[in-house]
């Protein structure tokens, strides 16, 4: 749960960085930032993984199980949050942009005051939806032999020789899991998104 969580904070916050760029950077910062975009999402994450985890030791990059893939899980949300928030920061009006530069906020101000609040609530369900479905994928990281869920059921199934019911359990939790974490976010969005409620 906490590689969950590290990551998801890690690949939104990577996701928006990205996504401001390819909405409002020059076309050369746009550009690096398509090629990452699309060389994660049109690649399979274990070979991303394995990469990361078995080459870059090749030139001297030593990773342990944990950071390496800490590192692939964010690289990967990183890419697919990056079009999701940016589909909302396209869905904000440039006449919002405009009244706020009337105003006298700077490009910063205006990002974090006008664009990122109500760009998030729109995109917010999609978005929650990918950090989940990267958590779920996290299951391949016990290829290389990271503790966790799958791991254990591997462990398990190894020894006892119950397949069934180990990766049956192991289902479950990953279900309950999911389950907590839909929870958590939808209260996570009451809180960030409540002055809409109120209005």
């Amino acid at each position: 749960m906490s590689l969950t969580i590290l990551t998801t904070i890690l690949g939104v916050a990577l996701g928006t960085t990205c996504a401001t760029i390819r909405q409002y950077g020059n076309s050369a910062s746009q550009r690096v930032v398509t090629v990452y975009v699309e060389l994660i999402r049109n690649t399979p994450f274990i070979v991303q993984l394995f990469f990361i985890f078995f080459g870059l030791p090749s030139i001297g990059m030593m990773l342990s199980p944990w950071e390496a893939s800490v590192i692939a899980l964010t690289i990967n949300l990183g890419a697919y949050s990056t079009e999701i928030i940016r589909a909302g920061l396209s869905s904000i009006s440039k006449g919002q942009m405009e009244a706020a530069k009337v105003l006298g906020l700077n490009f910063r101000q205006t990002l974090t005051r006008v664009v990122f609040t109500p760009a998030f609530e729109k995109i917010y369900p999609a978005l929650t939806s990918q950090c989940i479905i990267v958590m779920l994928g996290s299951a391949v990281i016990s290829q290389i032999s990271v503790e966790d869920l799958t791991y254990a059921a591997n462990l398990v199934q190894s020894r006892n020789f119950r397949a069934f019911e180990s990766y049956l359990v192991t289902a479950f939790l990953y279900l309950g899991l999911s389950i907590l974490l839909r929870f958590a976010f939808n209260l996570l969005g009451k809180r960030l998104f409540v002055y809409r409620a109120t209005k």
